[in-house]
């Protein structure tokens, strides 16, 4: 059980000691910290924020402390209740809102929970406010309000109605080809809150949805991270039932996986390569992605005659990159799309939308649009160190040892090779070194990583 304090808010396990869980008290502390943060931060009186939560279990009791916490200090809270990352994130503006809190621990198990810090623009806040509101929160410097200068209470339930008709509205996604294909579509949403927003959505675009794990009771029935391992239930649904689509959401709806008419997962880091080639090929730009993402992106930017660039590793910093290129297209290859005609914010709502519309347009079947991409394969390893060797400086040996190569050090140290790429990252807590790879087959991106691992070791 643990309790992880962090730049873009804090996360934890349910019960246990205070500090050392996320309990309560915790749950308080942080509350008052972004609060006070915001309070310092504006000019302004009648501050107001927008809450949002996923399906957990603990949601519910979570929420009522954050709620309250924020009154207590004045603040005007409008309530989301059951909503989903993207959604919180578009409705901060939308309400003229200071700031928002959306609780959710992502593709955590269910005993995780987690409040993660939105700013006025519904984008997560930055390393420097981060740290600001840890302070805040270590020492405890609050000041709450008095009895009648308490913040109001807000339930909104219009929020998903807003979302989905803010991406009908966009250009570059048309309902009516989606509609003209009649697709039929099995969703695996964990029992979270996708299991609300996407069938409704899906309904707007014509499409018959068959529901596996929509409930939202927050019981996960595998483990919520979106990936092949867990996925064995869809895939035997969409064969049987004969479906074009398999949909997967994570708990807080800003991942998205697919899945192809066969029952064969599209791949992860494929959902943004997809809609990127669907965008770029209407519009000339830049694609964005972060370091240890596919090179299947840059190859699809090249054939439309478009830029490709990366970020390091984290979604504000892609964030960052985009508005610094203005960016067409960005995300994350763990099936984060971020589409900035919509937000900057990972949103898998408007990545069905865009992929759907592509696929319809392109008159194939999924593993047929599949096939038109190169095919990558990737490799996660990881090298264990003791506490006293340096890091750093291992990773400055790597560098110089292929500096003849395609070399990026925006991130821990990339090397782009002709026909693969090695990602060299430390960890933030434990003294590893993370080793990711992609190359033309599994056993290549497996056999580059362990040639890493020995390079590593023999500067030790």
């Amino acid at each position: 059980m643990s309790l992880i304090k962090s730049i873009s808010g804090i996360r934890g396990t349910i019960g246990g000691k205070v500090d050392e869980n996320l309990t309560p008290l915790d749950v308080v502390k942080f509350s008052a910290a972004f609060g006070t943060w915001l309070q310092n931060n504006k000019n302004k009186k009648n501050l107001t924020i927008v809450v949002g939560r996923d399906a957990r279990i603990s949601g519910k009791m979570v929420n009522s402390l954050v709620c309250a916490t924020l009154q207590g200090l004045g603040i005007n809270v409008i309530d989301l209740g059951l909503s989903t990352t993207p959604t919180v994130e578009i409705m901060i503006p939308e309400l003229n809102a200071d700031g928002g809190i959306i609780l959710t621990a992502s593709h955590n198990p269910k005993e995780w929970n987690a409040l993660k810090l939105l700013n006025e623009k519904g984008e997560f806040i930055n390393s420097e406010n981060g740290a600001d509101v840890l302070k805040l929160a270590e020492d405890e410097s609050f000041d709450f309000a008095q009895v009648d200068d308490l913040g109001t209470y807000e339930e909104r339930n219009d929020a998903f109605d807003i979302h989905i008709q803010q991406i009908l509205d966009l250009p570059m996604v048309d309902a009516q080809a989606i509609k003209a294909k009649n697709y039929k579509i099995v969703l695996d949403a964990v029992n979270s809150t996708g299991g609300i927003a996407i069938p409704m959505l899906l309904e707007k675009l014509g499409c018959e949805t068959i529901k596996l794990y929509c409930e939202p009771n927050g019981q996960f029935p595998h483990n919520p991270e979106p990936l092949k391992e867990h996925l064995g239930d869809i895939c035997e649904l969409l064969k049987s039932e004969k479906a074009d689509v398999g949909i997967v959401v994570d708990p807080d709806v800003d991942r998205l996986a697919l899945v192809d008419e066969n029952g064969d997962l599209f791949g992860e880091e494929y959902t943004l390569v997809a809609v990127a080639d669907y965008l770029l090929k209407n519009k000339k730009g830049v694609a964005v992605s972060n370091l240890s993402s596919s090179r299947a992106l840059r190859d699809v930017a090249k054939k439309h005659d478009s830029e490709y660039f990366a970020s390091a590793v984290g979604e504000v910093n892609v964030v960052n990159l985009m508005k610094e290129k203005n960016a067409v297209i960005g995300g994350e290859g763990n099936g984060g799309i971020i589409y900035p005609e919509l937000h900057y914010g990972r949103d898998s709502l408007v990545g069905v939308a865009l992929f759907l519309t592509h696929l319809s347009k392109e008159n194939k079947t999924v593993s047929e649009l599949r096939a038109t991409y190169p095919a990558y394969f990737m490799g996660k390893k990881k090298i264990q160190l003791t506490p006293e060797i340096d890091v750093d400086s291992l990773l400055t040996k790597m560098e110089k040892e292929y500096q003849n190569e395609e070399v990026s050090t925006v991130d821990g140290v990339k090397i782009d090779f002709e026909n693969n790429w090695v990602h060299l990252r430390k960890s933030n807590t434990e003294p590893i070194i993370r080793i990711y790879t992609e190359a033309f087959s599994q056993e290549e991106a497996d056999d580059l990583g362990d040639k890493m691992i020995e390079k590593i070791k023999s500067f030790i």
